[in-house]
């Protein structure tokens, strides 16, 4: 071979360092707002039902109705274990029992994820329905039948929420980080939109009951929403490339023997030594919410007349808009700042166990309370409820992030899921110890 030959020869030698598949961008962030769409869908059952905790205590389930005020009083505390219990043991299977989830012989560009995400969605769609038939139904004369009617649709939507909730954070697992972040933007963008909702439903309605409707059916669209952009998935290129990349991880390192399992028992043990210090701060964040939000704001009462909310939009607006914006503040805020690191960031996160008392010593059921009233100002209330709410979203998102990022690309579904795991434990263990604390007031 003359000079030339082997000079031309080797300028078509492709360097060891370049792609020829170079990595695709998100065009228009079309991933990240369908990542934060299914963010919306998988909370709309649990914020659907606490925002209308008004519908439900003072119109449905009210005293004067129903001759007692039992329905009334415990309906919170009632919601969330039933709700939450069967979501984590359902958690728990969809995290250890991983049939059909192999990525052997996948082609990526007709990839679904799981079945598991659009079947919990129409599952949700379908109580939805539901709820409405109850809405417009005269329940006055069946309030038991009413209650316990609620209680099972709350405990199935929730658990098919739970399994959606699960697979979508182990979905945005094997995705850069910022995915993850935007799955919990979601999440506060669902309290913060259905806060609204409500908001203007009240206010354009001419009782709880029409408003109630309304408010219902628009969760209803948003889920349907959620249901038409998981099969666009497979459609964009940057999906197909992660998942590309996920595919080709796991079958160079050999894992993918067994089809009906995608990860050994050794996997988990693996990964959770890696995370732990992430686990228990998402645990302990929600842990400390849950039990102040909702359970024990709902009972806190407005103490000056004055006060520049009306009472009918107190509950609304203090609770449940305040809460769920400011948390979605907190969630942005991790998208440009990022402290503390992976190994302390539990500290700040056990230091939020203050916030306990200093919301019983709020004008909190000031009827039958047994300790004085020491903080007597809505104002400060409204802004402890910022501040709780700023770091709960602040902390999650910081947590939830790292979680991923800490293990192997082929395990970061898996640390997904179980900081997921963690994060329903945290919210059940809270709304139960709410029960105990209240007790103490």
């Amino acid at each position: 071979m003359n000079s030339q030959a082997m000079e031309l020869s080797s300028s078509l030698i492709i360097p060891p360092h370049r792609n020829l598949y170079p990595k695709p961008y998100d065009s228009m962030n079309l991933l990240y707002i369908i990542m934060l769409l299914h963010g919306i869908g998988m909370l709309i059952p649990w914020n659907v039902f606490i925002n209308a905790n008004s519908y439900f205590v003072d119109y449905k389930l009210n005293p004067n109705v129903t001759g007692t005020h039992e329905y009334k009083e415990n309906f919170i505390s009632y919601l969330g274990v039933i709700s939450q219990l069967p979501n984590v043991i359902l958690m728990a299977l969809n995290l250890f029992v991983q049939f059909g989830s192999s990525t052997k012989n996948i082609n990526p560009k007709a990839y679904q994820t799981q079945p598991r995400i659009p079947i919990s969605i129409i599952i949700n769609v379908m109580m939805c329905i539901v709820t409405v038939i109850l809405a417009i139904l005269d329940t006055s004369t069946w309030p038991k039948a009413f209650f316990i009617l609620t209680m099972i649709t709350a405990a199935i939507t929730n658990s098919a929420a739970g399994i959606y909730q699960s697979s979508i954070f182990g979905l945005a697992g094997s995705l850069p980080m910022k995915y993850t972040n935007g799955v919990i933007i979601g999440n506060n963008v669902c309290g913060t939109l259905f806060a609204v909702v409500y908001i203007l439903a009240i206010y354009a309605s001419p009782n709880l009951r029409l408003s109630a409707i309304w408010y219902f059916i628009s969760a209803q669209f948003v889920l349907l929403a959620c249901f038409d952009s998981y099969f666009a998935l497979p459609l964009l290129k940057f999906y197909r490339y992660h998942l590309r990349t996920l595919v080709k991880s796991e079958q160079t390192d050999g894992d993918v023997q067994d089809t009906s399992r995608k990860y050994k028992l050794n996997d988990y043990y693996s990964v959770f030594t890696k995370i732990w210090i992430q686990c228990f701060g998402v645990f302990f964040c929600v842990f400390v919410t849950f039990t102040i939000y909702p359970t024990l704001l709902v009972k806190i009462e407005k103490k000056d007349p004055n006060f520049f909310i009306s009472d009918k939009y107190f509950q609304a607006i203090i609770i449940f808009l305040n809460y769920n914006f400011f948390s979605l503040v907190g969630n942005l805020v991790t998208e440009k700042f990022k402290k503390p690191g992976p190994k302390s960031v539990w500290l700040p996160i056990l230091m939020r166990v203050f916030f306990i008392p200093l919301f019983l010593f709020c004008n909190y059921h000031p009827d039958i309370r047994k300790v004085p009233v020491l903080i007597k100002y809505d104002f400060v209330y409204a802004m402890l409820s910022i501040l709780l709410a700023a770091s709960h979203g602040y902390f999650l998102s910081l947590t939830m992030m790292y979680a991923p990022s800490l293990v192997e690309p082929r395990m970061a579904q898996l640390a997904g899921m179980m900081a997921t795991l963690f994060m329903i434990i945290g919210l059940l263990c809270g709304l139960n110890f709410a029960l105990l604390v209240s007790k103490l007031f």
